[in-house]
């Protein structure tokens, strides 16, 4: 009988190396699970292993080269994207009439496409590129903080817009020390909710990251980035061109292995926002304080004040060994966010807290969290934030750029409640409900008939329920 044991590491090296060269679908994971199987029985150590995966990988990239002239420079090419469907509610406290019903209750179905590919190569180099769906605006181009599409207009095509297009390098990244520098339309760098940045918002501009490990538990990371937010070509503002600068410190820490922690704080200021008036940069959203007449160097629409907000967060976690109906370690998070900008002299200040039961993603996974958010109007620039943070304006200043009815952006306050299953590791469903309203709520009228029996409807009714369902599947 000849024992497994005599197996010779040529031997094994070839057979791992065929079947990544036949299957390459199944390459790392047929691969990874043969030797795995190996090391648990005791037939070869886990050096071993590490060492046979280098040598079938590296047969499988040389192979994967010669087929599709791939330059010998690249050394990993990742494929990836999502598809998620959305039926989304709105439903309005206000009944407040008018000729064009704005307030009435809306149903709409939506859908987002992303898809895009990250290159590896030697010398820690990296370039990525993403595309995603997204409405117009204008000739500005897609929504910058949604990749939604509404689904109208008798089946018309949809547009697809450039998302990401970045290099980055990473000179250091060994010991405790990391050092990397990204150029170009990036993933944000900065760790921040949805108070502080939409999660679709992707900049542009140069950022770096640093990070620092203690030890295998504690880290520091510091995070800075450099945004432009217009080009103005001619002009009296030519030289002003508005540009975004932020810089924010980390800190993780695993107290025990159930225990851990995250604290961060951060600093962000626009320079030039005298020069971000509607019409320069796509107007979305609403609720910063804005000139409603020219006024000296000022244009009717410009911001009146000034953005160089202080960020701090901070989350607490502990993960159970198991949860209800729960695959794996079930984690529950406490967090929280206070926001403070001393560009203005009212309404600058924003936060919020929540509780995060389990994470979803995974298969057998799930997810219920609960935030309340408070956003005051001018605590940040309204462009950047949650585009699904909205309640409903019975009137709204001209000032402003868009007319009354429901508007996202800030002067905002409420709760957030989201629940979230994963079926398998590629698709998830999850329902999101939110219960908001202004903070200082306007008052609208309408004059209704005419003559000696006219009478006028006020209300300053602000609150919004909005409902969103999706599907999402990745790959």
């Amino acid at each position: 009988m000849i024992k497994i044991k005599k197996l010779t590491w040529a031997a094994l090296g070839a057979t791992i190396l065929a079947a990544g060269l036949i299957m390459p679908a199944a390459h790392a994971q047929s691969s990874d699970a043969l030797l795995d199987k190996l090391v648990e029985k005791g037939i070869i150590s886990v050096k071993e292993a590490n060492e046979l995966r280098d040598q079938a990988d590296e047969g499988f990239l040389k192979a994967y080269q010669a087929k599709t002239g791939m330059p010998d420079w690249v050394t990993q090419l990742k494929l990836y994207g999502d598809v998620r469907g959305r039926v989304e509610l709105f439903r309005f406290d206000n009944d407040l009439p008018g000729a064009a019903a704005p307030n009435k209750d809306r149903t709409r179905y939506r859908y987002r496409l992303r898809t895009g590919a990250t290159i590896q190569m030697k010398d820690n180099f990296e370039a990525g590129f993403r595309f995603t769906s997204s409405e117009p605006t204008g000739s500005f181009g897609g929504d910058p903080i949604s990749g939604n599409s509404t689904l109208q207009d008798n089946g018309s095509k949809k547009f697809l817009y450039v998302d990401l297009a970045y290099g980055k390098w990473t000179p250091i990244n060994s010991g405790p020390w990391l050092l990397s520098g990204t150029i170009g339309k990036m993933e944000n760098p900065f760790v921040v909710s949805d108070m502080v940045f939409d999660a679709d918002y992707t900049p542009e501009g140069a950022a770096v990251q640093a990070g620092y490990a203690i030890n295998a538990n504690h880290s520091l990371k510091l995070n800075g980035g450099a945004f432009v937010l217009d080009e103005i070509n001619q002009g009296a503002f030519a030289s002003d061109d508005p540009y975004m600068l932020g810089a924010q410190l980390r800190y993780d820490a695993k107290w025990t292995p159930k225990l851990s922690t995250s604290l961060g704080l951060a600093w962000y200021t626009i320079s030039h926002d005298n020069t971000l008036g509607n019409g320069a940069v796509p107007n979305i959203q609403v609720g910063n304080t804005r000139y409603a007449a020219a006024t000296g160097n000022h244009a009717a629409g410009d911001l009146v004040n000034s953005y160089h907000p202080i960020v701090a967060d901070i989350g607490v976690t502990y993960t159970f060994d198991k949860g209800p109906l729960y695959a794996g370690p079930f984690p529950i998070r406490l967090a929280g966010e206070v926001m403070h900008n001393p560009g203005a002299d009212d309404d600058n200040n924003a936060w919020w807290g929540g509780i995060f039961l389990g994470k979803s993603g995974k298969k057998g996974t799930w997810e219920l969290s609960w935030r309340y958010k408070r956003l005051e109007a001018d605590a940040w620039y309204e462009e950047f934030v949650d585009s699904d943070f909205g309640a409903y304006y019975p009137s709204i200043t001209s000032s402003a750029g868009l007319g009354s009815g429901y508007r996202s952006g800030t002067g905002i306050e409420g709760h957030v409640i989201k629940a979230s299953y994963s079926l398998s590791d590629a698709f998830t469903v999850g329902i999101t409900y939110f219960l908001t309203e202004m903070i200082d709520p306007t008052t609208g009228s309408v004059t209704i008939g005419s003559g000696p029996g006219a009478r006028t409807h006020t209300s300053d009714e602000s609150a919004t329920h909005r409902i969103q369902i999706d599907a999402l599947w990745k790959f």
